[in-house]
């Protein structure tokens, strides 16, 4: 059967894998303070010269946007977010169970759009300490929807956060495949523009791991305490450091994410041409066409996806997902049976 149902299904890429066969007899020191971490930290660090970033490293997502957000917000502080953020509707409430509400609005192709700040600020300083203070911006980039955030859109929510003096993080689980869509700025300029951000390796070629950016100064200290306190600190923690050594070493994250992204591409390319309806499109390597329940039970029976949203009036909503591993041989499966599955 196909795989396109995630970009984590498979092991991880060569380079990862060469460093572990390398030191896997070595003795390393633990909790993320080793030789091989302080390598990687070091050429993340190359990526954005003109910050002074703080860098550590956390197993996965959810556990990484607990961590920063309990990391960064005092006990009635709160988020403001998308409804489609993946804080908000993928990660069964651990933003709210250490305590911080997740204030929703209503997304925009996935995205959150500047304009929304303000209103919710302003609504929450009606009764002031009767009401949670939003406090942080999170924003998924590429998105929970494929979408990517612009230059100018990202600049504009920088802008509204500086106004009202809010915190700007971004959620980078697949921030690879934002930066390879064509997109005109890089790690350097995320760095400007957030307070805090991670680089997701999980998504892109590592068999784990994601590395979170502190930018601003307010919020470095501790947070050690923090990565200890929330479960988040690996005894081997040299193992996250050697997923960031291979991905950046020979910029096999930035390949990852360009060789998934085309894939998605030619394969959103073709729905298109076959006139699947899409829920929405797509800028990276996830990729959403919407079928009839015929279409749906012929595809289940040769591909593992994502069933994404239930309608009425038989339509579903599927996702694809492209990644490293995919071939272009797996996705000219894919579209041969796509044009059978039409037919339906």
């Amino acid at each position: 059967m196909l795989f396109f149902r995630n970009d984590y299904g498979q092991g991880c890429v060569e380079e990862i894998l060469n460093i572990l066969r390398d030191i896997n007899d070595e003795s390393i020191s633990g909790y993320g303070i080793d030789p091989i971490s302080e390598q990687a930290i070091a050429m993340i660090k190359t990526k954005m010269p003109d910050v002074n970033v703080d860098v550590h490293f956390i197993v996965g997502g959810t556990l990484t946007n607990q961590t920063i957000i309990k990391h960064v917000l005092r006990p009635y502080e709160a988020v403001i977010a998308c409804d489609s953020g993946h804080v908000a509707g993928h990660e069964t409430g651990a933003i709210e169970a250490t305590g911080h509400k997740v204030i929703t609005v209503k997304n925009i192709n996935g995205k959150l759009d500047a304009s929304c700040i303000r209103p919710v600020f302003e609504e929450h300083m009606l009764t002031y300490e009767h009401l949670v203070y939003p406090k942080l911006v999170y924003i998924s980039n590429a998105t929970e929807f494929g979408t990517v955030y612009t230059r100018e859109e990202l600049q504009a929510i920088r802008r509204e956060c500086d106004r009202l003096g809010l915190y700007l993080m971004m959620d980078g689980a697949r921030l690879g495949s934002a930066l390879m869509s064509g997109v005109d700025y890089d790690l350097n300029d995320l760095a400007k523009w957030c307070d805090v951000f991670y680089i997701g390796g999980t998504k892109n070629g590592a068999l784990m791991g994601e590395a979170v950016v502190i930018t601003n100064d307010a919020l470095k200290p501790f947070f050690r305490f923090n990565l200890k306190q929330n479960g988040a600190m690996m005894a081997k923690g040299w193992l996250l450091g050697v997923q960031f050594l291979g991905l950046f070493k020979n910029d096999a994250f930035y390949q990852c994410a360009k060789h998934a992204n085309n894939l998605a591409g030619r394969l959103q390319d073709v729905l298109v041409e076959l006139k699947y309806p899409m829920y929405m499109l797509s800028d990276t390597n996830q990729i959403f066409p919407v079928v009839n329940k015929a279409q749906f039970e012929y595809l289940q029976q040769n591909v593992s996806f994502e069933t994404w949203e239930v309608r009425q009036e038989d339509e579903i909503v599927i996702r694809f997902v492209t990644s490293w591993h995919t071939t272009e041989a797996e996705v000219d499966e894919l579209i041969e049976i796509l044009k059978e599955a039409i037919k339906l």
